[in-house]
């Protein structure tokens, strides 16, 4: 039992050693040479769509709210959008732009979405 043992151990140690040895040279290989960089696409290939405008914020909330300028008038939908992560800050936020915007009665929200 013994024998079977050292052997195992034997074998693990040349298995580890074995492995230490190719990550040592990947490493030195990594620090020597220069990273590849890809190629440039050019013009005519093809990019892959995003999925926001590139000016828009990476966070935040959209908000639709039913807004009227009179009494006796149709809703008409204002959409803010706001960089806040909160909710109800971005509710708030989208009622100053409404108001700002020349719409004295808000409504009621339509429609909170997160970007």
């Amino acid at each position: 039992m013994e024998t079977e043992l050292s052997e195992f151990e034997r074998q693990m140690r040349r298995e580890i050693n074995t492995f230490m040895d190719n990550a040592q040279d990947t490493r030195r290989k990594a620090a020597t040479t220069p990273p590849e960089w890809p190629s440039e696409p050019g013009d005519d290939a093809p990019k892959a769509p995003r999925s926001k405008p590139a000016g828009s914020p990476k966070t935040g909330h959209r908000v639709k709210l039913a807004v009227r300028t009179k009494h006796l008038e149709a809703d008409t939908v204002f959409e803010h959008v706001s960089s806040s992560i909160s909710k109800i800050e971005a509710q708030l936020e989208a009622e100053k732009a409404a108001r700002k915007a020349g719409y004295p009665i808000i409504g009621y929200v339509i429609e909170t979405t997160r970007l």
